[in-house]
């Protein structure tokens, strides 16, 4: 009896301790738990806190991690907000418009590809809300002075005035000399700007080779008529040959076949022969005086028909893409401002004037009654044809910053979103082609752009200069004797020390 007492309370001794031993057991395991957890809260808490910086209103580029007093001027902190944004599900998120991955301005609403051949990629409605978008206070905008527009496909037109000046017909212009040499015995037309006629006299010129010329001629006159009836068919041929070249040699010296037929016929030799003129015009240059020496090949005269003129208007080259040939022009005479005339765009040149970078639209048009004269003043008028059903926006919504043309789309809510475009034609309404960047129907804002802009740009360095790290979470590395070291570097030595306490108590 005394035996199995003892068995019974040595198996009641060790069942006592197995409860103490579970019960020691549970409430370490509850105390780690709770420090553990505890530990976690705190690091949530210090990282929540580690991301909220504080910056001066006055200031923006004082960014610290704590509250306190601006080093500039004492002005309180104040916290920053974080522009982030919580990411939708990939099930419910909205494509907004499609984009070219190497030129942002290249948008469509549908997938394809791009003019390079490389595909269209998606932009998200989340993400673009998340990029650059700023949102400011519906009375701030008012305040600002936020005015709108709609992007609407309209026809541009333009009418371009600029200056002209009255020029020579070029291909109307005659230049008089002499193929021999000799002195000018008579002037006939003897002023500059003298009108001439054409086959009217110009001057008479007295050269030696021009008598020997005739007279040669003369004995060519005769030896073909004594010869002409030969029983010897080469004599004869011969002398017509002769003939002949002793005429063309005259006719080669601009002699006219009137004078060469009066010689023929009268047999005299005339010691100076006449020089007509080709075509009608007035001397705009005279080079020659009477009883002067001219050698052959000399500029004696200058005609120029003034009976239609060229005007030569400037055109400035971003004006060219609304300068066409065959356009029609009004020319405005300076003296006579209710006075218009027509013209008709007839070359625009290859080139551009290096001192004015214009470049010249040759407009032509008749003169009959020489109203307008050559380097003349006046003022042109060229309407331009109509750029038909063309994406337009209004000219003040585009900004220009060096290469990149940048507006605003207001997306509603005080949101506005930064996008970047590329322009075409402006017309005299104020408004400007759009390329890319924008489709139609949307709202642009046409007014204030800079601060929005100014606004867009800060808060773009801002973020650079605060772009999260995230610190990646540890992963349990298990060793060999399989111990957790991501909790024991996080808690330190708290948890080994309970650890070892328990094995002891084991």
């Amino acid at each position: 009896m005394g035996r199995k007492n003892v068995n019974r309370t040595l198996k009641q001794i060790r069942t006592l301790l197995l409860i103490a031993v579970l019960l020691t057991g549970g409430l370490w395991f509850a105390s780690v738990t709770h420090d553990r957890l505890h530990g976690f809260d705190l690091l949530a808490s210090h990282a929540e806190a580690a991301e909220q910086k504080y910056t001066c209103g006055m200031h923006p580029m004082i960014i610290v991690d704590e509250p306190g007093a601006c080093p500039i001027c004492g002005m309180d902190l104040t916290p920053l907000k974080a522009s982030g944004s919580v990411e939708k599900p990939q099930g419910e998120r909205k494509i907004k418009y499609w984009v070219a991955p190497m030129d942002p301005t290249y948008i469509r609403k549908e997938p394809g590809q791009s003019p390079m051949g490389m595909d269209l990629v998606p932009v998200y409605e989340d993400e673009a809300a998340s990029g650059s978008v700023i949102s400011i206070d519906p009375v701030t905008s008012q305040n600002m002075g936020v005015r709108t527009a709609g992007v609407e496909r309209r026809d541009l037109h333009r009418t371009l005035r600029t200056v002209g000046l009255v020029g020579y017909e070029e291909p109307k212009q005659y230049n008089v000399n002499s193929k021999v040499a000799g002195w000018v015995e008579k002037l006939h037309v003897s002023e500059t700007g003298q009108h001439v006629k054409k086959g009217q006299a110009l001057l008479d010129i007295y050269s030696p080779e021009l008598v020997t010329a005739q007279e040669e001629f003369l004995l060519a006159r005769d030896n073909h008529r004594n010869l002409s009836e030969s029983r010897f068919p080469s004599i004869a041929n011969g002398a017509k040959r002769l003939y002949e070249a002793s005429r063309r040699r005259l006719q080669l010296w601009d002699i006219s076949n009137r004078q060469i037929e009066r010689l023929e016929q009268t047999g005299e030799v005339r010691k100076t022969l006449t020089l007509y003129a080709p075509n009608r015009g007035i001397v705009n240059m005279k080079m020659v005086q009477e009883g002067q020496y001219v050698k052959p090949g000399q500029d004696l005269l200058m005609l120029s028909d003034i009976s239609s003129v060229w005007i030569y208007a400037d055109i400035y080259e971003y004006q060219l893409p609304w300068v066409k040939v065959g356009q029609e022009a009004e020319i405005i005479l300076p003296y006579v401002s209710e006075e218009t005339r027509k013209a008709e765009v007839g070359y625009i040149y290859p080139y551009v004037e290096p001192k004015t970078r214009t470049v010249k639209a040759r407009l032509e048009m008749d003169n009959p009654d020489f109203e307008l004269k050559p380097d003349m003043y006046v003022n042109v008028r060229l309407k331009s044809q109509a750029v038909q059903d063309v994406l337009a926006v209004p000219v003040e919504a585009v900004l220009h910053s060096g290469e990149k043309r940048l507006v605003f789309v207001a997306l509603g809510d005080g949101k506005f979103e930064p996008r970047q475009v590329k322009t075409g034609l402006q017309d005299d309404a104020g408004y400007i082609q759009v390329k890319q960047g924008l489709f139609d129907g949307e709202v642009v804002v046409t007014s204030a752009q800079f601060m929005l802009d100014s606004e867009s740009q800060l808060r773009e360095a801002i973020a650079k200069m605060l772009e999260p790290k995230k610190a990646k979470p540890k992963a349990a590395i298990k060793h060999d004797h399989g111990k957790d070291e991501s909790m024991e570097n996080l808690f330190g030595d708290e948890p080994p020390k309970k650890k070892e306490n328990l094995e002891d108590l084991f």
